[in-house]
């Protein structure tokens, strides 16, 4: 089984935070974590320094590869960094993807 996980510290929501399926609307300095694993990413938000995380609407998706849930974890974290209540966004594809 491969697998593979990257953690961003300190991502500042934008306006309107990010949307959690557990709990709602997070909002402020959050950590974002995508773990993936069997041709999936899922991602969570956790307020930075608690110890409590939530899934972030929109996760699990498919992802084909380890650079392809690299690209999207930064895609995420570009999404909770504008705000607006986000959800994961369509996973992008890397440049070795069909």
């Amino acid at each position: 089984m491969d697998w593979a996980s990257w953690t961003t510290l300190g991502v500042l929501t934008g306006r309107g935070g990010v949307l959690t399926e557990e709990v709602g609307v997070l909002t402020g300095d959050l950590t974002v974590h995508t773990t993936w694993a069997d041709g999936e990413a899922r991602i969570a938000v956790q307020y930075s320094g608690s110890a409590d995380w939530f899934t972030m609407a929109g996760s699990p998706v498919r992802s084909p590869s380890e650079a392809d849930s690299r690209n999207l974890h930064d895609a995420v974290v570009a999404a909770v960094r504008a705000g607006g209540a986000a959800t994961v966004p369509s996973p992008p594809h890397s440049s070795t993807a069909q």
